[in-house]
């Protein structure tokens, strides 16, 4: 590209694990030649990496929906810095940055990372992903595309399917934690689920699956995420015949050493999922995953090739899955070097960049704005 073309991000780069594939994607759109303005929250944790690739920081974010003054901002940033590009990744920069470039000749990207509540008569959705101003929509599988498609009722279609890769070199200096540190014994077979407790994440199935493994197993069961702390939570945990061997740590910032430290990775959601970040940083580290077989997990997941695919909702299902890698090492290892190969070859954040940059120049050359 000759002239750089300047594309305006706005988003939450608070959480550095989080925002980690997101804001890698940028930095690598800016070593391929795009000049890009970030717009977030001050302070994050990729300022300092995102200013020594080049991209500049504006230290704001919204924080209430359709917000005059951050209108009047991201609409004078837009004007002042003449972009051709805008691309907006969470609600709130969606239904500020909309109305901030109307009439401006900019093309205004959406970002949509989960399948769920995406419905025509939503009328929430004529603000964000279904405005006539939405140039483009940004879906991370496929199945998310085709449920706009299908609920589109107007107009062109414009979600566009680019999976969200990773880098394997993110993971090679993960090491293994010490478990005994979290009361965990080493080496046990351990059964690790990194998820906050949300109807959607089917915790309470896994539960179920618990209490269906034989009596008396060595095999310890770890959950990492907020919310198990509930009492109807709790209440299963000690009816499950291993509240001994259950360890709930709550949410830290780094889960990955403990991933690392696993035999099996379990993720029991029950729908919404696009493209499970824990179920990738664990297939990345080489963790033998079984998740259920809902849109978004069949992209990661090749059902007894990379890992163990189970009905949504099957508790028994979940419960043979488990038992059947406890009791089969050479499977399990089999799972998690294919899995890790998964993860390599088909999501790496190369491919995310060069399908990125592609749509973004065939954007610009539709009529403008």
């Amino acid at each position: 590209m000759q002239h750089p073309i300047k594309l305006l991000v706005i988003s939450d780069y608070r959480d550095y694990l989080t925002s980690r594939s997101e804001a890698e994607l940028l930095i690598g759109l800016q070593k391929e030649g795009f000049l890009i303005t970030v717009m977030t929250h001050p302070n994050t944790p990729y300022e300092e990496k995102f200013a020594l690739s080049g991209i500049r920081v504006l230290p704001y974010h919204p924080d209430k929906k359709r917000d005059p003054s951050a209108i009047q901002k991201i609409r004078t940033e837009l004007i002042s810095g003449n972009y051709q590009l805008l691309l907006l990744f969470n609600s709130l920069a969606s239904t500020n940055g909309i109305p901030a470039a109307k009439k401006l000749p900019v093309k205004v990207i959406l970002y949509r990372g989960y399948t769920g509540n995406i419905h025509w008569y939503d009328f929430t959705l004529y603000f964000k992903y279904f405005h006539p101003r939405v140039d483009s929509i940004f879906c991370i599988n496929s199945t998310i595309e085709s449920i706009f498609r299908r609920n589109k009722l107007f107009g062109p279609h414009k979600a566009v399917t680019i999976i969200k890769g990773h880098n394997p070199s993110w993971y090679e200096s993960v090491r293994p934690a010490v478990l005994t540190d979290f009361g965990i014994p080493e080496k046990s077979f351990l059964i690790t689920c990194v998820a906050n407790v949300r109807p959607m994440k089917g915790i309470p199935v896994l539960l179920k699956a618990i209490q269906k493994f034989p009596p008396g197993l060595p095999v310890h069961i770890l959950f990492i995420g907020k919310g198990f702390d509930q009492p109807s939570i709790q209440n299963m945990i000690q009816k499950s015949g291993y509240a001994r061997q259950v360890h709930c740590i709550g949410f830290i910032n780094d889960p990955l050493p403990l991933v690392a430290s696993s035999s099996v990775f379990v993720l029991p959601s029950v729908k919404g999922e696009g493209l499970s970040k824990s179920t990738i940083e664990a297939m990345s580290l080489g963790v033998a995953p079984v998740i259920t077989s809902i849109p978004g997990n069949t992209d990661l997941v090749e059902h007894e090739k990379s890992g163990l695919l189970v009905a949504p909702g099957n508790a028994d299902a979940m419960s043979e899955a488990i038992i059947r890698l406890y009791h089969d090492p050479g499977l399990r290892e089999r799972l998690a070097m294919a899995a890790r190969k998964r993860m390599q070859e088909h999501f790496h954040i190369d491919k995310t960049i060069q399908g990125l940059k592609a749509h973004f120049l065939m954007l610009l050359k539709q009529n403008p704005q």
